[in-house]
């Protein structure tokens, strides 16, 4: 009997481990679920590349395109979409491995994936002309678009855009990126991994509500977006930021002085290559200046728009 009780031991041990690991477990949340509760009348749906596509279609005027950044969806542009609405006609999305949209059935994540995609998200609503927002990789995919395609890109306004290298790269896509830890992320992630992630893109935290916080987590845990948040996290960068000569399309670089996700030096090298282009950073504001300090940014937006009519 004395030479069972360490086996026993660590049969209790393993059986703790495993209860705990269980009890820490997120499931995803099914589309159906989510599609109640994210949508309103304004939301639409169309199929390309054998995604079902969510987008919001609000306003009338001139056409201006928001696109979002990693790990977000369309609701991360809600309070500049209540302004704009009322003088363009406002189309954003939920990009392919994020939000209500969700993965690519082949995992086409590259920035020239995102460019064909938005050719046919753009010829099926029969858009032709318009001005063009991004964050972060939104940003990435904006300008990167508009390289091919100035003659439908009146205005460019990126917002804390990627694009060039960097070896400091965000806590949660380095976890992505790690065997077996990135097994853990793709099952495991409470509401505090999300709140420290989010605390990470904002300067004031007083401003992360937990409702921002709730949306965030509930639309990352959509069937399958987490698997796709690791999918690309190992797709291996291109760099592409030759193209930015060719772009003379007018454009604003708007920038988050304490972003600690893509640093606000970053400005001065997408201004650099750049032919017309202009600079603004924001003091006490993050990665994401349209959800920390929506008025403030939009008020900057503009201003160009007016001066570069």
């Amino acid at each position: 009997m004395k030479n069972r009780k360490p086996i026993f031991k660590f049969f209790f041990i393993i059986i703790g481990i495993v209860l705990v690991f269980w009890s820490l477990i997120s499931p995803d949340i099914p589309l159906s679920e989510l599609t109640k509760k994210y949508t309103n009348v304004n939301s639409k749906f169309v199929n390309i590349q054998g995604m079902n596509v969510h987008y919001r279609d609000e306003g009338e005027g001139p056409v201006y395109v928001l696109l979002h950044g990693t790990a977000a969806s369309l609701h991360t542009w809600d309070k500049w979409t209540k302004e704009l609405s009322k003088n363009y006609r406002v189309i954003r999305l939920d990009l392919p491995a994020y939000g209500l949209t969700g993965p690519h059935p082949q995992k086409k994540y590259q920035v020239d994936d995102y460019r064909i995609f938005l050719e046919e998200f753009f010829k099926k609503l029969e858009i032709n002309e318009f001005m063009i927002a991004g964050n972060s990789l939104g940003g990435a995919i904006a300008w990167y678009y508009s390289s091919f395609h100035q003659d439908q890109v009146s205005q460019l306004h990126l917002l804390n855009p990627g694009g060039f290298s960097s070896k400091d790269k965000p806590l949660v896509i380095r976890l992505a990126k790690i065997p077996v830890l990135n097994k853990i992320l793709r099952y495991v992630t409470p509401r505090s991994f999300i709140k420290m992630n989010l605390k990470e893109v904002y300067y004031d935290e007083s401003k992360l509500s937990n409702k921002k916080i709730e949306t965030y987590r509930d639309l990352i845990l959509r069937e399958s977006n987490r698997q796709s948040f690791i999918d690309r996290a190992y797709i291996k960068a291109i760099d592409h930021t030759i193209r930015l000569k060719l772009i003379y399309t007018p454009t604003l670089i708007l920038w988050g002085k304490q972003d600690a996700w893509i640093p606000s030096y970053n400005a001065k090298l997408f201004d650099d290559l750049l032919p017309n282009s202009e600079v603004a950073i924001m003091d006490e504001t993050g990665h994401i200046p349209m959800e920390e300090r929506p008025m403030e940014s939009l008020e900057i937006v503009k201003n160009f728009i007016k001066n570069n009519k």
